[in-house]
């Protein structure tokens, strides 16, 4: 998972915000562009590759993408890129991103949403004298 994806002069991607997760000050958030970057080699034929994004709950899919691709050969290797738009995360929590190739899991890797820690304010009470 990452922000962006650019590709430079080379014809290489080059993934921008590399993302292991979420900190935020205030939820809910919204991500305006998540981008999920998946390479595929050694199979032969047509697939149909699904990234979901799975609530905390582990249940409820907040949003997925479908992209159908084809490898000629196994030496051939294909990339496929999702991008997830304005997707909203309410509670703090163990977000699960899935990825499914014709219906069958094949990777799914936590994806943390966590409250910045707040600080806590050092109060000192005032003495009797007015603090001298």
């Amino acid at each position: 998972m990452c922000e962006e994806i650019r590709q430079e002069a080379n014809g290489n991607p080059m993934l921008i915000g590399v993302l292991t997760g979420l900190v935020v000050p205030q939820l809910p958030v919204t991500a305006h562009q998540i981008a999920c970057f998946n390479r595929w080699t050694a199979g032969v034929g047509e697939f149909t590759e699904n990234v979901k994004i799975i609530a905390s709950d582990g249940s409820t899919t907040l949003c997925e993408n479908k992209i159908k691709y084809e490898l000629k050969r196994p030496e051939d290797i294909l990339t496929n890129v999702h991008l997830f738009r304005n997707v909203e995360f309410k509670e703090p929590g163990c977000y699960q991103i899935e990825v499914n190739v014709d219906d069958v899991l094949k990777l799914r890797y936590p994806f943390p949403v966590n409250l910045v820690p707040q600080k806590k304010q050092d109060r000192k009470k005032p003495t009797e004298d007015g603090g001298h």
